[in-house]
């Protein structure tokens, strides 16, 4: 079977805290690839601001998107808390690192998948 199934997702820290730095990114995108393999998925983009994050998966038919992003905020979350406290609020460290909700935009609206990419690519990612 050959299927062509993307989503773009976005996750946005819990109340829009800005805990995000260009390292935390990095290690982020990390942990969302590895996620993403468990599934048989590929991460095929990854940008973010200092309160969220944009991705762009492809995924297989048998996956079901909600237990894709339980997984992915589920093991970010637990990562990025326990390497970098530092960085960390308090009010959130002790709670959801996530905020509950997110955007999945499954059929992307039909616009191609460059322009998607591009989108996300151009997020004001903090230095």
């Amino acid at each position: 079977m050959v299927s062509a199934m993307h989503v773009h997702l976005v996750f946005v820290t819990k109340c829009r805290r800005n805990v995000f730095n260009e390292e935390m990114l990095r290690r982020c995108e990390d942990i969302m690839i590895e996620v993403c393999d468990s599934f048989e998925a590929e991460l095929r983009e990854f940008n973010g601001e200092h309160d969220h994050v944009h991705l762009l998966i492809h995924y297989p038919p048998k996956v079901a998107i909600s237990k894709l992003v339980n997984s992915l905020k589920g093991v970010s979350s637990h990562f990025l808390r326990k390497e970098f406290t530092d960085r960390i609020n308090p009010s959130i460290m002790h709670g959801p690192f996530w905020s509950p909700s997110y955007l999945a935009a499954s059929s992307c609206g039909g616009a191609p998948l460059s322009i998607i990419k591009a989108y996300i690519e151009q997020q004001r990612r903090p230095t």
